[in-house]
């Protein structure tokens, strides 16, 4: 069961991270990220709902589920909605990789708020995360980030972990099956990019036919396989880990910036992936590292806290 976890909780991650690899070009021909927001939620719903007559499941909801629903949805679309904006004021690879703070809230949010106890190897996987953000976030040469751009990505890895965190301790929620809850969830979510558009945000259309095709491999990849991955690996390892795999969005991102939009790769941003795939990686392995701490500390008593006397 674990191991399904954690590898869907890799292909949720992955996936996630060509964002940037078919939004940014919508961008170039003249769209917002209200317009591309919403014909991604949009064009993802006949594919669910295809999905979901195929397997002759019902889209009815139980009374008690409609607002936990409703309350995951808008989660949804504010996330997506902050990265996406982002973009416009900084490289979308970083974008990419400032959106990684959300692990460490999510971490902080369950131990907090529901006593979920703090692995130590969580923390080590987090030190060397932050490790290698650190090393993808400057560049060789420097750079300065945009104020508005920090704030955008730092909304949109609140509202991620909140509905991370959600999904996770909600009885409701747990009762739905994927593709139903993703079914309910993008289109309440669609309701945020309607909003934003009658209040005065302008619909967009792509300037040329081969954007709707980027549209398309929005709706399919970064939100169908990655979201529905996301929500079964919770189900299966839980918030944390699955938050921490998250690292592996910028290392797509990164890859798909040089392959896709022209975008250079240095070797500190090299290094900074390798760090975040050792940080990943570490999860699969975190029940034998926190034995073998743990024999440690049976075996050097000075490591223990002394208690007052």
């Amino acid at each position: 069961m674990k191991l399904k976890g954690y590898l869907l909780a890799a292909v949720a991650a992955a996936t996630y991270g060509t964002n940037p690899a078919f939004a940014v070009p919508l961008y170039e021909m003249g769209m917002n990220p209200t317009s591309v927001l919403l014909f991604r939620y949009l064009f993802s719903l006949p594919i669910l709902l295809i999905m979901l007559l195929w397997r002759k499941r019902s889209l009815r909801l139980e009374r008690r589920q409609l607002m936990p629903v409703a309350v995951l949805g808008i989660l949804m679309g504010l996330s997506s909605l902050g990265l996406f904006e982002s973009y416009k004021y900084m490289n979308s690879g970083v974008a990419s990789t400032l959106l990684f703070i959300y692990p460490v809230l999510v971490a902080v949010l369950m131990a907090f708020f529901f006593h979920e106890r703090f692995r130590i190897t969580t923390g080590i996987c987090l030190v060397v995360m932050a490790g290698g953000l650190l090393l993808l976030l400057r560049t060789e040469g420097g750079f300065t980030l945009s104020a508005m751009g920090c704030l955008m990505v730092f909304l949109s890895s609140l509202t991620y972990a909140l509905y991370l965190v959600m999904t996770n301790v909600s009885r409701a929620v747990r009762d739905i099956p994927t593709l139903k809850l993703l079914f309910w969830q993008l289109l309440i979510g669609s309701s945020v990019f309607v909003f934003m558009i009658a209040a005065g945000e302008p619909l967009a259309l792509p300037a040329q036919p081969v954007g709707w095709l980027n549209v398309l491999a929005l709706a399919l990849l970064p939100t169908v396989v990655s979201l529905g991955c996301t929500t079964v690996a919770i189900h299966c390892i839980g918030p944390t880990p699955t938050a921490i795999f998250g690292a592996l969005e910028p290392v797509t991102a990164v890859v798909l910036s040089v392959a896709v939009l022209d975008q250079a790769l240095s070797v500190r941003e090299i290094a900074g992936g390798l760090l975040i795939v050792l940080a990943t990686s570490m999860v699969v392995v975190a029940d034998p590292i926190d034995q073998v701490l743990l024999r440690m500390r049976r075996m050097f008593p000075s490591l223990r806290r002394k208690r007052p006397v």
